[in-house]
């Protein structure tokens, strides 16, 4: 499938958009959920390939779910020890968080269980999780290579361990606390940088026995069930990023993107837009399901170059790309490194971005591990490839509202990974918000 973008180069664009449900925080809601005691009603879950896989393996698992209407999940918990053996291999589509957090659930049952995906997923690194769930007990393996999909998993007794993350990585963390739940004594994960917390905080809001440390360091102990309640998503700023990135370089325009979740794990592309000069306000901010939440207002505003390293990556790892797409209307040389970990995403994310803005006439630079752009250049419409990657798509679409000319985006189904309505929500917005 691909999509023709018509250049906006010289529109203003204003107006105030509504983006889904978190992805993240949906993943997180239907796995505590199925394995609290009770039920759990999911407001403004994410309805994406990706959430919907999570969702297909937990019933796989016994676990009753029922989609209520098009923005409500109710979830029938059945208690931590209250999974049971699936008859089929779970099928994790394209999620690399479902893959990495039913392994650290599935490792403590009573159980064995076989977790497979696609191509993409049999390719990205799992002994980072193999290792340290090896250390509390698991029995887990790759079946054809030992550090990759397919996995194969034995149920364990598990032992809890003090585990210092080598890489700071939200799904590893994730998964270590899920084994935790089921682990004797206590399991500590130590950080190296600050990740997305969003296990800890709904582990918190569903009463379960964890303590988040001001040293990077998160203790969970097994014993105590888990108490489904109600869980309101806010919208996934991931996905807001695209059309705050569309409105901050252009003079004149203005966009509000309502309802959007500001966990300081996860603003930080909003810091970086406000580093590169634009202009940021948060306005009714509010703390529901122990998710701090807010309308976000940007201004479009003349953007400069800067230094992105290892201090800010981890809470912006997902719109490394769109930064890219940024930097091109930004005065002098943005500078991204110690991103080695774009590599190993859905596609290498630093080659995508770099292949496809050299096309539409960007001066980029690729490195080892990041990019260098120089700005302002003035973008031109080409075809370009997603490969396959839903945020190299949707940085691209950004591109193509800042370039001359029509663009062409080969394979963008992937979009439909975290944002199905991306492209009829972008043409929305065009029409209505364009003066």
């Amino acid at each position: 499938m691909k999509t023709v973008i018509e250049g906006l180069k010289e529109r203003i664009i204003r107006g105030t958009v509504t983006v889904p449900g978190d992805k993240s925080i949906t993943h997180r809601a239907i796995i505590l959920g199925s394995i609290a005691r009770g039920e759990s009603n999911i407001h403004n879950f994410l309805d994406g390939l990706d959430c919907k896989n999570t969702m297909v393996c937990m019933q796989s698992l016994g676990v009753q779910i029922e989609k209520v209407n098009p923005s409500l999940l109710r979830i029938i918990g059945v208690g931590l020890h209250g999974l049971q053996a699936s008859q089929d291999v779970l099928d994790v589509g394209n999620s690399g968080t479902t893959m990495r957090l039913l392994s650290g659930l599935l490792s403590g049952q009573n159980f064995c269980s076989e977790i497979d995906g696609d191509d993409s997923i049999r390719k990205r690194p799992m002994k980072r999780i193999i290792e340290p769930l090896s250390l509390m007990n698991a029995q887990i393996k790759g079946l054809f290579n030992v550090h990759f999909a397919p996995l194969n998993i034995i149920g364990s007794p598990l032992r809890g361990i003090d585990y210092t993350l080598p890489v700071a990585s939200a799904q590893v963390k994730s998964a270590l606390l899920l084994a935790g739940l089921y682990a004797s004594g206590e399991t500590i994960v130590r950080e190296p940088e600050v990740t997305r917390d969003h296990t800890e905080r709904m582990l918190e809001l569903m009463q379960g026995d964890i303590h988040v440390c001001p040293d990077h360091k998160v203790r969970i102990r097994s014993g105590e069930n888990l108490t489904g309640t109600d869980i309101h998503i806010p919208g996934d700023i991931s996905s807001a990023a695209y059309f705050l990135a569309a409105g901050c370089a252009k003079e004149g325009a203005e966009i509000v993107v309502k309802n959007v979740g500001i966990n300081p794990t996860r603003v930080g592309f909003l810091d970086v837009l406000m580093k590169m000069g634009a202009s940021v306000e948060l306005l009714n901010k509010k703390n529901v399901s122990n998710e701090p939440r807010a309308d976000i207002r940007i201004k479009g505003a003349l953007l400069r170059g800067i230094l992105i390293d290892k201090e800010m990556i981890a809470s912006v790892i997902d719109e490394l790309p769109l930064v890219a797409v940024v930097a091109t209307q930004a005065k002098g040389e943005t500078i991204i490194q110690d991103a080695r970990e774009l590599r190993v995403k859905e596609t290498d994310r630093i080659k995508a971005i770099v292949d496809g803005l050299s096309r539409m006439g960007a001066k980029i630079i690729e490195r080892n591990d990041g990019f260098e752009v120089f700005g302002p250049v003035d973008l031109r419409g080409s075809t370009v490839n997603s490969y396959n990657d839903h945020r190299i798509a949707m940085s691209l679409a950004i591109a193509a509202s800042y370039a001359e000319g029509k663009t062409v985006i080969q394979e963008t189904q992937c979009m439909d990974v975290s944002y199905p309505e991306f492209m009829q929500a972008y043409s929305e917005i065009t029409k209505k918000l364009i003066e």
